[in-house]
């Protein structure tokens, strides 16, 4: 461990290419510290005659590994608890593990002073649709792990449901509404036990899902109730995360939690408040390594959210792993509703902004319910027709995507997905890669 009038070193540990762990790389920097991005062209860990010897070798481990979009969540926990064991980590992975399952947050915080959503999660079918009944007209139901707003949906009374979306669990959720026109929620951004930030969000147009990445509207928030901060920050310390997104949302009888996300974005929140979370992450990493900071330092880089490439990362740091990224001209994906999952031949289509799906699989799937209108423009009809839009989820090359796909009937094509560029911007599609046998009969 350095002495305190040393330099530490920092490690931001992220496998993907977010402004955020660029920001908290280049606050370590800017606090006079050597911030380290920790990724797959650079991190090892070699055992020797029983020694552990770390590369980079850094003081003290920021986890920013995103686990809520990946297909194997576990495989990324390991490695995080890896480090874990070798570093002081912020954001320890058995907390994570905690916070990022959102059932496993909720049984956390119960008979504490957060107040939760009613919520059931049940492993048989009727079991769980017994349980519907309880909630009322309309209820939530979501799946344990997702993110930015994925797997959730607003089902009636009505509609079946399974216990699992693919291989996720899933429960649910009692629905807190207390603003009819548009729903709303907070989001408050807590660091080291303080908060730094909260953003109110809106639900974008024909959506009741508040989730920036979804196209949701927010605002600073700089009169937060005190009940609302009190309980932020209970929950944050229950579930032990440094740092982490809180989402409360108000209800007639009060303030109620959401989630704690432990890898919550900084982009909406900046937008919103001016306010950066960086430079407080990476003060609390030099601190726990023994470092020291400048507080007002840490104030003046706190107004600016500082993404550009770090100064020691080269422009493209994985070129060997560069094919993870790129899908074929077909593919095979697994698709989900609330009512069941499909594995099938998809096909790409650049030139679509919109994926869609054929209408008897979204029955079979479950897909829905129907949530607006769009306009699909054809080379028949110039002006375009209107389609139905329903919540898909689509698990495509080991990363999990929520959609809202076009509805139309594809019985006479040869796939019954077409998968548009709110999920081919990412990836880089190869026309050369085909899945199993292409029929030159699909024409669209």
């Amino acid at each position: 461990m350095p002495t305190m009038d040393d330099s530490v070193s920092v490690g931001v540990l992220s496998l993907h290419n977010s402004k955020e762990t660029k920001a908290i790389v280049n606050a370590v920097e800017a606090l006079g510290h050597r911030g380290v991005w920790l990724r797959e062209n650079n991190l090892c860990v070699d055992i020797e005659d029983g020694v552990a010897r770390m590369e980079p070798d850094v003081d003290v481990v920021a986890n920013r590994l995103l686990l809520s979009n990946t297909e194997q969540p576990c495989e990324l926990l390991g490695l995080a608890l890896s480090l874990s064991r070798l570093r002081p980590t912020l954001n320890r992975p058995e907390n994570v593990l905690t916070a990022f399952h959102k059932f496993a947050t909720a049984t956390s915080l119960a008979e504490s002073e957060v107040s939760l959503p009613d919520a059931t999660l049940a492993l048989d079918s009727d079991r769980l649709n017994d349980e519907k009944a309880k909630y009322g007209d309309e209820v939530v139901y979501k799946t344990a792990i997702g993110t930015h707003g994925g797997g959730t949906w607003k089902i009636a009374a009505d509609e079946q449901v399974n216990p699992r979306v693919g291989d996720r669990y899933a429960f649910l959720q009692e629905l807190v509404e207390r603003d009819g026109d548009r729903h709303r929620d907070l989001r408050v951004y807590i660091v080291d036990g303080d908060i730094v930030g909260t953003m109110r969000r809106y639900a974008p147009e024909n959506d009741w899902r508040t989730n920036v990445a979804l196209g949701g509207d927010v605002e600073g928030v700089d009169d937060l109730p005190e009940d609302a901060a009190d309980m932020a920050l209970a929950a944050a310390d229950r579930i032990g995360l440094d740092y982490a997104g809180v989402d409360l949302v108000e209800g007639h009888d009060g303030w109620h939690l959401l989630e704690v996300n432990p890898t919550a974005g900084f982009k909406g929140l900046f937008e919103a408040t001016g306010v950066s979370p960086a430079p407080y992450i990476a003060k609390l990493a030099v601190e726990t390594a023994g470092g020291e900071v400048d507080d007002d330092e840490v104030e003046r880089l706190a107004q600016t959210l500082d993404d550009s490439r770090p100064a020691d990362v080269e422009a493209n740091p994985t070129p060997d792993r560069e094919e993870a990224n790129v899908i074929g001209y077909t593919e095979d994906v697994l698709v989900s509703g609330t009512s069941g999952t499909e594995r099938i031949v998809a096909k790409s289509d650049t030139g679509a902004s919109r994926t869609s799906i054929d209408t008897r699989l979204a029955a079979k799937i479950g897909a829905g319910p129907i949530k607006s209108m769009t306009k699909v423009k054809s080379g028949s009809v110039k002006s375009g027709k209107a389609r139905p839009v329903v919540d898909i989820v689509v698990g495509v090359a080991g990363d999990r995507h929520t959609v809202a796909a076009s509805l139309e009937d594809r019985g006479h094509m040869d796939y019954p997905l077409l998968l548009g560029r709110d999920i081919l911007q990412h990836y880089q599609v190869d026309v050369r890669r085909r899945t199993g046998e292409e029929s030159s009969s699909d024409e669209e």
